[in-house]
């Protein structure tokens, strides 16, 4: 990730970015298509499952996903029209709203578990890592968790010795004994346990709707193509209700689609352990104006505008269109 510091800073990062990203990408679908990019991670096998046993293709949808490891490079795809949309935490894309128009429409999942901070067996709460240096990536949704996580406990970041790492070379360096705290994910929570390299401080299980998934599309999709977004969200809907009654085929699916470090069904299932995939009823509660993501937007604007020292003001109605989520 690219840590972004200033506004300056931000439209640098994003518009040079933007012929990189575009390079080898398709040009945005048209009507009864939809490109959207995703990193890999467990909670967006639900596009793969709903893709792969036709759920779109029977709502006259077809939707093609592609794998981008990086967040300033999908958006700035998307800015350049080179996608539809993308699958991301709420408080990631937050941050180039002021900059492009897209919306939220449908929620696919939050890390219940899946996301943590890893240390020393010494080291028994947040205060105990005041003054001491902890491996982060800054700019992505694990700085702005730890950032949660440290108001929570009346601390701050600046409380804290950052060391800025992806989340994979966090937990390497952490294992290694380069580093006494790593903020990271999934596998390597478990495999910390597992080979008793340290424990576990806390982790996303305790903060349940604060890590949360959606799919975003650019505000022309949404505006123009409707009932390309109606077929989306009623695809995703039966695959978590597929994937409720039919979980181990489901992973299989889904794992053979998200791929990489989630290719193997088993690994995959052990991933899927640590998030919750959301069906209507949730996203009804979550979406809506009255539902608790407006408060999260709240949480990670106040957050962000902090981190990059810029005011980003983003709102509710600037971030989320739930009047699909009802249908």
């Amino acid at each position: 990730m690219i840590p972004f510091k200033k506004k300056s800073a931000v439209k640098k990062a994003f518009f040079s970015s933007l012929m990189a990203a575009a390079l080898g990408l398709s040009q945005t679908a048209s009507a009864g298509e939809l490109t959207i990019a995703h990193t890999t991670w467990v909670g967006y096998g639900t596009l793969y499952l709903a893709r792969d046993l036709g759920y779109f293709e029977e709502q006259g949808l077809d939707v093609k996903l592609q794998t981008i490891e990086e967040a300033s490079m999908y958006m700035a795809a998307q800015a350049s029209g080179n996608i539809d949309g993308a699958a991301s935490t709420i408080d990631e894309i937050l941050k180039y709203r002021p900059n492009m128009c897209f919306k939220s429409v449908i929620a696919l999942d939050d890390s219940y578990g899946g996301d943590g901070i890893v240390t020393g067996d010494d080291v028994n709460s947040l205060k105990d890592l005041k003054g001491t240096k902890v491996a982060v990536n800054e700019g992505s949704v694990s700085q702005f968790w730890l950032s949660y996580l440290l108001e929570q406990d009346g601390m701050s970041m600046d409380d804290l010795i950052i060391q800025n790492m992806t989340a994979d070379d966090a937990a390497s360096a952490f294992i290694a004994g380069r580093v006494p705290t790593a903020v990271t994910w999934e596998p390597h929570l478990s495999l910390v346990r597992k080979n008793k390299a340290g424990k576990v401080l806390v982790d996303s299980s305790k903060t349940p709707g604060v890590i949360v998934d959606v799919v975003e599309l650019s505000c022309d999709v949404i505006n123009e193509r409707p009932e390309d977004v109606k077929a989306l969200i009623a695809g995703l809907y039966k695959a978590v209700e597929y994937s409720k009654e039919n979980p181990q085929e489901a992973y299989k699916i889904m794992a053979k689609g998200v791929g990489g470090y989630l290719a193997d069904p088993k690994d995959f299932a052990d991933a899927a352990a640590n998030v919750r995939f959301y069906d209507k009823a949730m996203n009804e509660s979550l979406m809506t104006p009255q539902g608790s993501i407006k408060d999260l937007i709240k949480v990670a604007d106040k957050t962000w505008s902090k981190l990059q020292e810029r005011e980003l003001n983003v709102s509710y109605d600037d971030l989320v269109d739930s009047s699909f989520i009802a249908q």
